[in-house]
């Protein structure tokens, strides 16, 4: 088990671009390779793979501003005996 999780302020521009990386490999069929913060996670979905999206809206009284974000998040199951063959494979 493992994850590896980053956030940084990108223009609407950059995050296109690296979603369109993201879908182009994701149809490619082979291993997907995501840079997180300066780390290189692969990782190799197998079909099915669940999708979810959503959208969300978060304000609170006294607020002069509404938190929106859209959520987006890939599940696929692979086949692991032991703990180590389910972790991921993190390269720097």
């Amino acid at each position: 088990m493992g994850e590896l999780e980053t956030e940084a302020e990108k223009t609407r521009k950059q995050i296109a671009l690296y979603l369109r990386d993201l879908a182009d490999q994701l149809e490619a069929d082979g291993a997907v390779c995501l840079d997180l913060g300066g780390k290189e996670v692969v990782l190799n979905p197998t079909d099915p793979v669940t999708f979810k999206l959503e959208g969300e809206s978060d304000f609170s009284a006294g607020e002069t501003e509404a938190k929106q974000s859209i959520e987006l998040e890939l599940v696929w199951r692979t086949p692991a005996s032991t703990p180590e063959e389910g972790e991921l494979t993190i390269e720097e």
